[in-house]
């Protein structure tokens, strides 16, 4: 299994369907040095794709290393994304909540 596919399936593993009440939505992933990925949340449940997600509601742009950084709570996003580590396109007030939904 890929480094970055170890990253989301713990991503899937740690969601938190209460904190993703009623949403409706797309994360993309591009990895610069790795694969791509999407996590889509639809009616309280996360599933994982690989790729490129035809409508994503957001789209974040970062090298695996930043994306394991902030997943581990050693890198907080906003900083990361204030600092150029993260480009996001998209509804970017969701990708600000993307640790309570996938939290430690």
């Amino acid at each position: 299994m890929s480094e970055a596919r170890a990253v989301f399936e713990s991503m899937l593993n740690r969601f938190d369907a209460d904190e993703a009440d009623d949403m409706e939505a797309v994360f993309q992933f591009d990895l610069d040095d790795a694969d791509s990925y999407y996590l889509s949340i639809t009616d309280g449940k996360c599933d994982m794709g690989e790729g490129e997600h035809d409508d994503p509601t957001v789209t974040l742009s970062m090298d695996l290393n930043t994306l394991k950084d902030v997943m581990s709570g050693e890198l907080d996003g906003m900083a990361a994304f204030m600092q150029g580590k993260i480009r996001a396109d998209g509804d970017i007030m969701l990708a600000t909540k993307l640790t309570q939904i996938f939290p430690q």
